[in-house]
């Protein structure tokens, strides 16, 4: 059965490469599960109807049968407990990657989308300019905590899970600053997971969905 997954056909460039559909697919893409895209507007409303599938009409969406369901996490916790690929069967195992799963979405990706406020859409703003060091100071002593907590593992539960997909996910988004790459054992991290064939595959694939900037009427 074919997995559905909703996208964007359109998003400015900084976001490129970076829209949370991307995780599904990389999760599809590792299991060899076939999906297909529905890709909406982004510079048009969402349908009505969209808002009932996803409160705030964000992507992704994931249809997989009869189930539906929305947040990237919650995607792709559903994907691991179909293949033992992406999420161990034991017991231990299992806790241990829903454990980093949540990490990345809750204990580091706030910060990386704060930062991604005051560089990108506030970046000429007086509040900005003066929050900036601060984040990169706090940032910086969270991502020297899942520094120490990664090196020595090859992925974060062992093998590789949905745990990784989210926390690489995560760890791209400070690619305009050296929080990751002036941390050895994150670059190497970040880099090993990015090198997957599942990733390139589910990256390109993105790209190659996005259609060119819609021209101003």
């Amino acid at each position: 059965m074919t997995i559905e997954i909703t996208g964007f056909d359109w998003v400015p460039d900084f976001a490129k490469g970076f829209v949370r559909d991307l995780r599904p697919r990389w999760a599809c893409e590792e299991l060899g599960l076939p999906y297909r895209m529905r890709l909406l507007s982004a510079t048009s409303p969402r349908p009505a109807d969209y808002f009932d599938e996803q409160p705030w009409g964000q992507v992704p969406v994931v249809r997989d049968g009869d189930i539906e369901l929305f947040e990237s996490g919650a995607i792709l916790l559903h994907l691991g407990e179909r293949d033992e690929r992406l999420l161990p069967r034991d017991p231990q195992g299992r806790a241990t990657a829903i454990s980093w799963l949540f990490a990345a979405y809750n204990s580091v990706e706030p910060m990386m989308f704060e930062l991604g406020n005051i560089s990108i859409f506030a970046a000429d703003q007086e509040w900005a300019k003066l929050r900036r060091p601060s984040l990169l100071d706090f940032a910086g002593g969270r991502l020297d905590k899942l520094s120490d907590a990664i090196e020595g593992r090859e992925w974060l539960a062992g093998s590789f899970s949905v745990a990784d997909i989210a926390m690489a996910t995560v760890l791209r988004l400070a690619q305009d600053t050296d929080l990751v790459s002036s941390r050895p054992v994150l670059a190497d991290y970040l880099a090993r997971a990015l090198a997957r064939p599942a990733f390139q595959r589910a990256l390109a694939a993105q790209l190659a969905d996005f259609k060119p900037e819609p021209q101003a009427a």
